[in-house]
């Protein structure tokens, strides 16, 4: 029915508006391959550098950042190695002194005990030459008391003192022997 009313059929086009149609759809298709394909090609091109370089920059970084934790690592390693031998260094040098200052008081009191024994055979060296000459007086006196002579005589008196002498250190050794 439609065709019979006008002879024109709305839904199929006339064949100028299709060839219209046609070369403004052609000069749109050049026009956006001439101008804006390249411009979104660049865009699209800068945007992938862009998001490469990223890529690269953050491996890069990456790797960087993985150098200098190792070398983090070996410093600290190497820290801990200097001081442990520091330590080490520290300990025994802390033995030697204790030695060195055991060896010294080992000397000073042989040192203090030998000058004891000197000071102490001195004094009985002393004591006894005291003693002697004491006891040689004394001798003398009785001896000349009972022998009922004097014996002023130095020589005499010398004989007569070594000889008492003798005969007491004599009498004391079999006592101090048993």
């Amino acid at each position: 029915m439609l065709a019979a009313e006008g002879g024109h059929n709305p839904i199929i086009p006339e064949p100028v508006e299709i060839v219209v149609g046609l070369v403004a759809f052609l000069l749109l298709l050049f026009v956006l391959w001439k101008y804006a394909v390249p411009r979104f090609e660049k865009v699209y091109e800068e945007r992938s550098k862009r998001i490469e370089g990223g890529i690269e920059k953050a491996e890069a970084a990456q790797a960087e950042a993985q150098r200098t934790l190792e070398q983090y690592r070996s410093q600290l390693a190497e820290a801990r190695a200097e001081a442990a031998r520091i330590r080490d260094d520290a300990r025994a040098e802390g033995q030697q002194i204790v030695e060195e200052m055991r060896a010294q008081a080992q000397a000073e009191s042989e040192r203090i005990v030998s000058a004891g024994q000197s000071a102490l055979a001195a004094q009985r060296a002393q004591i006894v030459a005291e003693l002697r000459a004491d006891l040689g007086r004394q001798a003398v006196d009785l001896a000349g008391r009972v022998v009922g002579e004097s014996l002023e005589d130095e020589a005499r008196r010398r004989g007569t003192v070594d000889r008492f002498l003798d005969e007491l250190e004599a009498a004391s050794a079999p006592a101090s022997k048993a």
